[in-house]
């Protein structure tokens, strides 16, 4: 890996993302790519292709999430680049590090408007809005620089998806008198600020009632639960957050901030400490009510300065780490005041009784999931099962539970992201998915037989768009375009490869999954009203 003789600077690039620790690539060939896989063979770095260039991005994103390192894609100009934008918009949404790398015409050619292949006006433009940045890379020399550069973003800041397009010239250009970096740069979250540290503890030792906000930010922070604990402090978690307190911890609260219980437990406490949250209006405000309220002093931890003063401004801001701010927070802490934290969180948590039947179905189910499959992680399609388990799901693991649904909310994403996340994780996949959203990837059913992905798809059929149509009757809409004509999406499945089941019964669910976690095919489990049915019957 050292010698750099007859290198292009598509070959360049790949030694310098295995420098990097990249060991997969998502992407689909194309004339304007091929010099990036030229590199490839015997470089370590396993490619990856999807059916189309928004599964390769969903497929990054579900990767990262669950590896913690930032997703690649190898994508072409033009179509390429405005078909993976969908699932840049999804990863930007939920700060997710993700590394587009794609060709753009010629110097001379691009957005000469003379109709060169893949042409847009303005490729980085476009692509500006779904990214940390979007650069072009001019010469050879801006290679390492750029590529430093991006992964500063996905180490120090606030981790998005970054866009570095070269020009088909430079990724054919030789690259043999430049020499690889000794080491990859790396670059150290920013550290909590020793004064308002110090300020942030006062209120919190004197605090009577603390409620602790943890977002997808506070993942990582593994001295929460400790710091909860010494200072007695029910711990709300958003969707990206859950898992940080286990199911059966008393002070962890899965149950959403849209909640009418949950709200009243954040309204009851004197000091708020929201921990790596942007306080998303899709978490905390899903219907649109403005019911939400701080009601006492808000301590906010947050690597973005920009995004402190968003939603609901602190008191006290702390621009950091939030796993970092945790465990130093956790040292000025002083235990041993009873503030009736657990009764507080499991009044909160009592809510989950109050949803409707079809929700407390739905969560039993995942609860099943759950229990059957130790270590299973969920990856969440626009789904009924999806809806259920934001509002109150309580995964087991950190990490383990991740949703397209909220913030930039596309469909499709399921399927493809549970293969990035199974190639990352190798533990057993569930893909949350209804057949309306399943139908926007179903091909990539076919990447998974072809990259040995055993994910495992909950399929809810009900022939349509069920959570729209359900609006649609709620706000006396005439319910046009929601009932779809739905293909045997088994019939599809097992001409895929895949192994397929069917179940209306609650109690054969547990031997269904137990096998699709030994089979080494991805397995589809089909259901329709009749397994939600029995869900509720059973409450």
């Amino acid at each position: 890996m050292t010698d750099v003789t007859g290198l292009t600077a598509g070959m360049y690039l790949t030694r310098l993302l295995a420098l990097y620790g990249v060991d997969t690539v998502f992407g689909i060939p194309g004339v304007h790519t091929v010099e990036l896989y030229r590199g490839l063979p015997g470089s370590g770095i396993r490619h990856v292709t999807p059916r189309h260039e928004q599964g390769a991005g969903f497929m990054a994103d579900g990767y990262a999430r669950v590896s913690g390192k930032p997703g690649v894609c190898f994508i072409i100009s033009g179509p390429g680049m405005t078909n993976i934008a969908t699932a840049m918009g999804q990863a930007y949404g939920d700060s997710i590090p993700m590394l587009v790398i794609s060709a753009v015409n010629s110097h001379g050619r691009m957005g000469s408007g003379e109709g060169w292949l893949h042409e847009l006006p303005n490729q980085q433009a476009l692509i500006s809005g779904v990214s940390a940045f979007s650069r072009t890379i001019h010469t050879v020399e801006e290679l390492a620089p750029a590529l430093a550069q991006a992964f500063t973003v996905f180490e120090g800041a606030r981790p998005r998806p970054v866009h570095l397009e070269i020009p088909i010239n430079i990724m054919t250009a030789a690259a043999d008198h430049l020499a690889l970096p000794k080491a990859p740069m790396r670059v150290a979250r920013a550290a909590p600020d020793a004064g308002a540290l110090a300020e942030a503890a006062e209120l919190l030792n004197r605090a009577e009632a603390p409620v602790i906000l943890a977002g997808g930010g506070a993942r990582n922070a593994v001295a929460l639960r400790a710091l909860a604990e010494a200072l007695d402090a029910p711990v709300v978690m958003t969707a990206n957050a859950r898992g940080l307190l286990a199911p059966d911890h008393p002070l962890g609260v899965s149950l959403s901030a849209s909640q009418p219980e949950t709200r009243a437990l954040v309204a009851g406490a004197d000091i708020v400490l929201a921990l790596g949250t942007e306080m998303g209006r899709t978490d905390y405000d899903m219907y649109e009510d403005g019911g939400f309220q701080v009601g006492g002093r808000m301590i906010r931890v947050d690597l973005d300065p920009v995004q402190m003063a968003r939603s609901a401004a602190p008191e006290i801001g702390i621009v950091a780490d939030a796993a970092a701010t945790t465990a130093a927070l956790l040292a000025l802490a002083k235990p041993g005041t009873d503030r009736q934290g657990a009764a507080r969180a499991g009044a909160a948590n009592a809510g989950r009784e109050a949803l409707d039947p079809a929700m407390r179905g739905d969560l039993a189910m995942l609860d099943m999931i759950r229990d059957t499959l130790p270590g299973v992680t969920f990856v969440g399609d626009s789904s009924q099962a999806t809806y259920a388990g934001n509002l109150g799901f309580a995964s087991a693991r950190p990490g383990h539970y991740h949703s397209s649904t909220t913030g930039f909310g596309t469909l499709g994403y399921g399927l493809p992201a549970g293969i990035g996340a199974q190639l990352a994780s190798g533990g057993p996949v569930v893909v949350l998915a209804g057949d309306g959203g399943f139908q926007f990837s179903s091909p990539e059913m076919a990447s998974a037989v072809e990259a040995q992905t055993p994910v495992i798809v909950m399929l809810y059929d009900n022939s349509g768009y069920g959570e729209i149509k359900n609006y649609m009757i709620a706000k006396q809409i005439g319910t046009v375009g929601v009932d779809l004509y739905t293909p045997d999406l088994r019939a599809q499945a097992a001409a895929s490869g895949w192994a397929v089941a069917q179940v209306a019964d609650p109690d054969a669910l547990p031997g269904v999954l137990t096998q699709a976690a030994a089979d080494s095919r991805p397995t589809m489990i089909y259901y329709t009203d009749t397994l939600r049915a029995a869900f509720q019957a059973a409450l």
